[in-house]
């Protein structure tokens, strides 16, 4: 049973079957939206690894995240510090901390964090969210990314956690399954169903068309200027003003 393993090994064959299959995908910063389909013989003698994070990997997971998220949203970036952040934090799930390798080089992360839903009756039910999640800029658009959420979606399902609630594109997930979060009825405190906000179902019909309130783990309420002053510490980007962050 591979999902009791530490780490999950892909041959080059299950690595060239999984890149070979089409995936959309969705380039913020360029605003392409198309689907990249995989050479079969040009991931063949790639060996992929994803394993679970180890504290030699922290640097270069920051740093990777850094560099992916940096002026994206805002000038600048905080997601290296939610990063750096997370892992002390009592939300964080060790067990689902994942690191990506092709071929002995770290080229993408996933990291998960434990958060909840609250009907109207005040019954909570113990959920999962994740982010940040992504893959270094030169090995965006080759699926790397699929394969980093399916494997944790797996070992999620064998943790015994049945649903994911996350903030992002939508079109960068609704191929891996999620959907808008008014089609379950999860909602934010206020009542509202933000676009960005989908859920996905772990297990088929768990959450049975009852109203959910969505509750945020504390960990992604930190101080700004605090991720400002860690930024301070690293090396130095630009931070520059660009379209994408005005969607």
């Amino acid at each position: 049973n591979t999902s009791n393993r530490p780490e999950q090994f892909f041959s080059r064959r299950r690595a060239s079957i999984y890149l070979n299959n089409a995936l959309t995908c969705y380039n913020k910063k360029s605003s392409l939206r198309e689907p990249a389909f995989f050479d079969h013989a040009e991931y063949r003698s790639i060996m992929i690894q994803i394993r679970n994070e180890e504290p030699r990997d922290y640097q270069r997971v920051e740093e990777i995240t850094r560099k992916a998220f940096y002026n994206l949203y805002v000038p600048g970036g905080n997601e290296h510090y939610l990063v750096h952040i997370m892992r002390s934090h009592t939300d964080f799930v060790p067990e689902l901390d994942f690191v990506l390798e092709a071929d002995g080089a770290l080229i993408g992360n996933i990291m998960y964090t434990k958060t909840r839903l609250i009907d109207e009756a005040g019954e909570e039910k113990n959920i999962l969210t994740f982010g940040p999640v992504c893959i270094a800029q030169e090995y965006q658009r080759r699926g790397y990314g699929k394969l980093l959420l399916e494997h944790s979606f797996d070992r999620a399902r064998s943790l015994g956690y049945d649903v994911i609630v996350i903030f992002g594109v939508p079109g960068n997930y609704v191929s891996r399954g999620f959907k808008s979060c008014k089609k379950f009825n999860v909602s934010l405190p206020d009542g509202t169903f933000p676009t960005s906000m989908m859920v996905l179902e772990l297990q088929a019909g768990v959450l049975d068309g009852r109203k959910w309130v969505y509750h945020q783990s504390a960990v992604f309420e930190f101080d700004e200027q605090d991720a400002e002053r860690y930024d301070e510490t690293l090396e130095p980007m630009e931070k520059k003003y660009l379209p994408c962050q005005e969607e």
